[in-house]
């Protein structure tokens, strides 16, 4: 038995703040009790004091790459699912553009299987089209069988309508969710860095956010003229959120994610950061990264989603635009909790119990995968974090290291990850 004390329980489902201890056996949480450190512990029962500590669902990111098969100098699972671990995440979703691509059943199998030994839920969403291409679709239905979650092409645009449309169609009858990757390259000069006074100042052209809000356009009137469940992946565009919202009205079910680092950065710390503060999209202006906050505590945005985005050293040391290029993306299971505290809630922003939905619940409802909060009978998975500790970013669980937020100092600091009722992680 496992039971942790005096903490700040948080649970979305009901909206309960409070101090009380949880107790857990089996894998499940046996009791919620507002009686905290009254009631007479057992013998052999193992004790977490969470003392000024919140004791909360593990977070769910349903946006994560683990480069596992065929990229893993820069991530495996295993790795992958200790950085998620370490961040509080006890459910990931893993994107399919690895190599190679989890378009086939014996691929999928791969991932889920070699996921089983992590501690964790690693989920796997297939490709949507065979290699990435998006030129024919994969077997949705044998993929859905074999245990993908849903479906994406992740890093790629799908910009054949028709294409698009056949498969939210599939996602339809098999009820699952298809998640875009929404940009227009035919309008990019330079991806990762946004077309404006940033990329002016480095002499290059970049990316304008037309080439994101283009796309989604189409996209959320497909996904309401076919029913589908449609996720806007990484949104970073303020008229993006508009389009999204503009769709929820009409009644398409439209959902979207946002990144931590498109809540808390704009294109000017690609000045200061370089080829680390390069990501696809790219970060925008002070304009756009505000109406991404606005419509994350609004719910236009439903869900907070890292990108976890691993690369080497050596990759990340090329150049923004010129030869040998570096690719995009940042490293983000590890900072997700910290920035949300430090930038939203201490911010005043929203509050914890408003985070924690963002990075729990609404994640797990996109994929319908099973949420019962912290109550009876539920499944015992935990995050149990210090809102009010100061951590140094600059240890990482990740192979990879490439992140603009080295050396920052957040709040919120990981002490435990319970999964299933084991403890995954410790500080």
């Amino acid at each position: 038995m496992l039971i942790i004390k005096n903490g700040r329980v948080l649970d979305p489902t009901d909206g309960f703040d409070g101090i009380a201890d949880v107790w857990v056996e089996e894998g499940k949480i046996i009791k919620r009790s507002g009686n905290a450190g009254m009631e007479e512990v057992p013998a052999d029962a193992q004790v977490i004091d969470a003392t000024g500590m919140v004791v909360a669902p593990g977070l769910v990111d349903v946006h994560v790459h683990f480069r596992d098969p065929g990229l893993t100098y820069k991530e495996d699972i295993l790795t992958g699912a200790a950085a998620a671990a370490k961040g509080g995440f006890t459910r990931v979703v893993c994107m399919a553009n690895t190599k190679p691509t989890v378009d086939s059943v014996e691929t999928l199998r791969y991932v889920l299987e070699k996921g089983e030994q992590t501690g964790i839920h690693v989920m796997q969403a297939a490709a949507v089209t065979k290699g990435l291409a998006g030129k024919e679709l994969v077997d949705m239905e044998a993929l859905k069988a074999a245990g993908a979650v849903g479906f994406t092409d992740d890093g790629i645009p799908i910009l054949d309508a028709k294409m698009l449309f056949c498969a939210m169609q599939e996602a339809k009858r098999l009820e699952v969710p298809i998640s875009l990757h929404e940009e227009d390259a035919r309008l990019i000069t330079n991806n990762g860095v946004n077309q404006g006074e940033a990329a002016k100042q480095l002499g290059i052209v970049g990316s304008p956010s037309l080439a994101e809000e283009s796309i989604v356009a189409r996209d959320c009137m497909i996904a309401l003229r076919t029913g589908a469940r449609v996720n806007i992946q990484h949104i970073s565009s303020a008229l993006s959120v508009e389009i999204v919202r503009f769709a929820k009205s009409l009644g398409a079910d439209v959902w979207a994610e946002v990144t931590p680092h498109h809540l808390t950065l704009t294109d000017e710390a690609i000045l200061r950061y370089g080829t680390m503060a390069k990501m696809n999209p790219p970060l925008r202006t002070e304009a756009d990264r505000e109406a991404l906050v606005a419509a994350l505590v609004d719910g236009t945005i439903d869900m907070v989603a890292t990108d976890h985005a691993p690369h080497s050293t050596e990759e990340k040391a090329g150049n923004l635009a010129e030869a040998p290029v570096a690719p995009s993306g940042i490293t983000g299971l590890e900072t997700a909790l910290g920035l949300c505290v430090t930038h939203l809630v201490r911010n005043k922003k929203m509050t914890l119990l408003q985070l924690m939905e963002k990075m729990s619940k609404k994640p797990a409802e996109l994929y319908h995968f099973p949420y019962e909060g912290i109550r009876e009978g539920a499944a015992a998975d935990l995050v149990v974090f210090a809102p009010e500790e100061a951590w140094v970013v600059k240890e990482f669980a990740s192979k990879a290291s490439n992140t603009p937020f080295i050396g920052e100092t957040l709040y919120g600091k990981v002490h435990y990850t319970i999964c299933d009722g084991k403890i995954v992680y410790q500080a």
